[in-house]
């Protein structure tokens, strides 16, 4: 049975499946997104085809560590977004309703130029690819046939019925959980904490490997309360989930706020640690990034600005103790 992402209802309305805001929509009706619409009684994906952005990047860039280090991704986004975050680094792409109708890409182009380019990943970026998931979906169905990989960045604000589908082609995600506050998601974000959550742990039982981010914002989610709430989260869940710390700097709506002092990203970093995490990251500093063993502590990749400049790892394992790091480090 073909995947549609919605579901037909009375009087000519369609239901939204493809993020927790569920729309009901009306004949001519645009989503919370701005970019799927009701055309008669069916959900058009207005920015199928219309890549905004389309770029080469490391594969550290997203940030995913412990997905093929080292390689490169073929990133592409549009324009819309499910949320509304006062401090989006793409805000001119996620809080735009202007959209581009030309050229026109289709799946099979996509995934040409990534193998034309050697990249070992197709990465859904830039914006929310939830929203334009129909062509994400048709470009990672084909990109799998052909041998190159699928990851999502995403703030996790995916269905249920978004994530079963994902099993078919998805090969990893980095979530933003962007605080541990549900007042804050709701009216600051408009989405929902206990939404992402579920999408997070859902993604897990998937199978679909996860990296998450948080980027520190202050006197927003910086108190030592939220962010022990979040690095808790994430321990329960899988130790072995990589959490990216990640600096802010002054954008969009929120210019007027300093960036996040390096005490912070270092209490952020050791409470990731005391919680028993065995891989937390900072994120937008100038230092190296640096997976250790967790059960030796032999230093195993070292990267700097995005950039592998070393990797000892052994068909994913510890050269000395042979512990085998949790990640995907092979095609």
């Amino acid at each position: 049975m073909e995947w549609k992402g919605y579901q037909q209802l009375e009087g000519g309305k369609i239901k939204c499946l493809l993020c927790r805001h569920y729309c009901t929509l009306r004949e001519g009706q645009v989503g919370v997104c701005r970019v799927n619409q009701n055309r008669k009684g069916e959900l058009v994906n207005l920015v199928y085809g219309y890549p905004s952005a389309l770029n080469i990047d490391p594969i550290e860039k997203k940030p995913l560590f412990h997905f093929l280090p080292g390689t490169r991704a073929l990133s592409l986004g549009t324009v819309g977004c499910n949320f509304k975050c006062p401090f989006c680094q793409n805000w001119s792409l996620s809080q735009t309703s202007v959209i581009p109708k030309h050229p026109f890409i289709p799946p099979a182009q996509i995934v040409k130029i990534a193998k034309e380019y050697r990249c070992a990943t197709i990465a859904y970026t830039y914006n929310e690819p939830t929203v334009f998931y129909p062509y994400a979906r048709d470009i990672g169905l084909l990109a799998k046939k052909e041998g190159v990989k699928n990851v999502f960045v995403t703030n996790g604000f995916e269905t249920v019925e978004v994530v079963e589908d994902m099993k078919k082609w998805v090969d990893g995600v980095n979530v933003d959980l962007k605080s541990f506050n549900p007042k804050y998601y709701k009216k600051g974000l408009k989405g929902k904490l206990e939404g992402v959550l579920e999408t997070i742990e859902l993604l897990k039982k998937a199978g679909i490997w996860v990296e998450i981010t948080t980027l520190i914002v202050p006197g927003t989610n910086d108190s030592h309360e939220e962010l022990s709430q979040i690095a808790n989260f994430i321990a329960q869940l899988d130790r072995a989930i990589p959490w990216h710390i990640s600096r802010f700097r002054p954008d969009y709506r929120e210019t007027d706020k300093s960036a996040t002092p390096m005490e912070k990203l270092m209490e952020a970093y050791n409470i990731g640690k005391r919680a028993g995490l065995k891989y937390v990251y900072l994120g937008n500093v100038t230092l190296p990034a640096i997976t250790s063993c967790p059960k030796c502590g032999e230093e195993l990749i070292s990267r700097y600005l995005f950039q592998v400049d070393l990797n000892r790892l052994k068909k994913g394992r510890c050269p000395r103790c042979n512990y085998k790091i949790e990640g995907i480090f092979s095609l």
